[in-house]
C-alpha cells in the first residue's frame, strides 16, 4: 500500500495530506465539542430544577400523589422519572451532536480534498512548466529558457538556476560544435593538396614503381583522413539540431544505398515497405549509408544482410541484420560512441573511421528517434532504428 502511495503524483498526495490533516483537526473539534457539551448538560443536570414536561395533578386523600400523563405516581415515582427524561433527553442531545458534527465533517473534508487538489495544482504549476521545459530542450536544443516570472520564491530560484545551467550547457556545445567544424574545414585545404600533390606524381611519365606504390598508399591514407573529417563535420551538423524538415521515405532511402554501398560478395536481401518519416533529407541518407556500409563491413566472408522497413501509424522502423563474428553485451555499448568500435573489430576495420554508428545515433537524436543494437543469434548484430512518422512540433 505504501509504495503504491509512492507512484501518486505529488498533486494527488498535497491533496490527500491536506484533507487527511482537515479530517485530523475536525475530529480533535468534535471530541472537544462533544466533552464540554457533555460537561454543560451534566452541570445542568445537577444544579437546575428538574423539568415537567407533561401536565401534573395533585389527587386528594392521605398520600400525596401526582398524575402524569393519566398515570398516579407517588413523589418518589416523580422524581425517578423526571431523572430518566433528562437523562435519555441528555443522551438523544449527544447522539444528535454526534451524527451531525459526522455529516458536516465529511462533508467538508471532501470539499478540503477537493480544494487542496485545486490549490496543489496551482502551486505546482511552474514545476510543471520546468519538467515540460526540459523535456523540450532534452528532444531538441538547448536555446530554450524557461523564463519564469513571479515572486522570488524557491520555485523561481530552482528555474532561474535550471536557465543558468541550460546557457552554460549551450555555451559550452555551441563552443565545441564551432571548434569541430572550424578544425574540420581547416584540415580539409591540405587533404586537398595532398591528395592533388601525390595525383601529379603518380602521373608523371616513367614514374617508379616504387612511387606509384608509395602514392597508392599514401591516397589510402588520405581518403580514410577525408572521411573521417567528413564524419566530424556530419556529426557537428547533426548535434546543432534541425532547421528544415522534408518529407522522406526510409525505403527509398535503403535503395539508393544498397548499390553505392553492395558488396557482390556478401548477399544483401531487402525487404521495403512505405516507411514515411520527415527530417533533414541529406542527414537521413547518411544515417542509412551508415547503417548499410557498417552491415557490409563487419560481415563474414561470403555473409548476408537483411534490410527491412515497415511503419505503424506513429513510427517509421528501418532494421539492418547482418552475419558476422559474435558480440558480447559489454561491446553494445561501445558501439555508438565516437572512435570506438567493437573488441574483435579493432584490426579489421582499417578503411573505418570510428563514426560511422556515432554519427546514426547523433542522426537518429536530432531527429527524435531511438536506436538499438541488439547481438544476433549465431553472430552478427541487428540495428533497429525508430523515427516517428510526423515531425516534432518547432521550437
Amino acid at each position: 500500500m505504501i509504495r503504491n502511495v509512492r507512484r501518486w503524483s505529488i498533486r494527488a498526495r498535497l491533496s490527500l495530506t491536506f484533507g487527511a490533516l482537515f479530517v485530523l483537526a475536525g475530529l480533535a473539534m468534535m471530541v472537544v465539542t462533544y466533552l464540554l457539551v457533555q460537561q454543560s448538560l451534566t452541570t445542568g443536570q445537577t444544579n437546575k430544577t428538574m423539568l415537567v414536561t407533561a401536565p401534573i395533578q395533585k389527587s386528594g386523600g392521605g398520600t400525596e400523589k401526582f398524575v402524569v400523563d393519566g398515570k398516579p405516581m407517588t413523589a418518589a415515582q416523580l422524581k425517578q422519572a423526571l431523572v430518566d427524561q433528562q437523562r435519555a433527553y441528555r443522551a438523544a442531545t449527544l447522539d444528535s451532536l454526534l451524527t451531525r458534527s459526522g455529516i458536516a465533517l465529511a462533508i467538508t473534508s471532501i470539499g478540503a480534498v477537493g480544494l487542496g487538489w485545486l490549490v496543489a495544482g496551482r502551486a505546482l504549476r511552474p514545476v510543471h512548466r520546468i519538467t515540460a521545459t526540459a523535456r523540450r530542450v532534452a528532444d531538441r536544443s538547448l536555446h530554450e529558457r524557461i523564463a519564469l516570472r513571479g515572486p522570488r520564491d524557491e520555485i523561481r530560484e530552482l528555474a532561474d538556476t535550471f536557465d543558468d545551467m541550460l546557457a552554460r550547457l549551450d555555451r559550452s556545445f555551441d563552443s565545441q560544435r564551432r571548434f569541430v567544424a572550424n578544425a574540420s574545414h581547416e584540415l580539409r585545404t591540405p587533404l586537398a593538396i595532398n591528395r592533388t600533390l601525390i595525383e601529379v606524381a603518380m602521373a608523371r611519365p616513367n614514374a617508379p614503381t616504387e612511387l606509384t606504390r608509395l602514392g597508392e598508399n599514401l591516397l589510402a591514407v588520405n581518403t580514410r583522413h577525408e572521411r573521417l573529417i567528413d564524419g566530424l563535420l556530419t556529426l557537428a551538423h547533426s548535434d546543432h539540431g534541425l532547421t528544415t524538415r522534408t518529407d522522406v521515405d526510409l525505403a527509398t532511402l535503403v535503395q539508393r544505398a544498397v548499390p553505392a554501398t553492395g558488396d557482390r560478395s556478401i548477399a544483401v536481401v531487402t525487404e521495403l515497405a512505405p516507411a514515411p518519416t520527415s527530417g533533414d533529407p541529406l542527414l537521413l541518407e547518411r544515417l542509412v549509408r551508415n547503417l548499410v556500409d557498417n552491415a557490409l563491413r563487419y560481415n563474414t566472408p561470403a555473409g548476408s544482410v537483411w534490410i527491412r522497413t515497415e511503419a505503424t501509424a506513429d513510427t517509421a522502423t528501418l532494421v539492418v541484420e547482418n552475419t558476422g563474428p559474435e558480440l558480447a553485451d559489454t561491446d553494445l555499448g561501445l558501439l555508438f560512441e565516437p572512435f570506438r568500435r567493437a573488441e574483435g573489430d579493432r584490426t579489421r576495420s582499417a578503411t573505418g573511421t570510428g563514426l560511422g554508428l556515432s554519427i546514426v545515433r547523433a542522426v537518429t537524436q536530432a531527429h527524435a528517434g531511438a536506436v538499438t543494437a541488439t547481438p544476433r543469434a549465431g553472430g552478427g548484430l541487428t540495428v533497429t532504428l525508430d523515427l516517428p512518422t510526423r515531425p516534432a512540433p518547432a521550437t
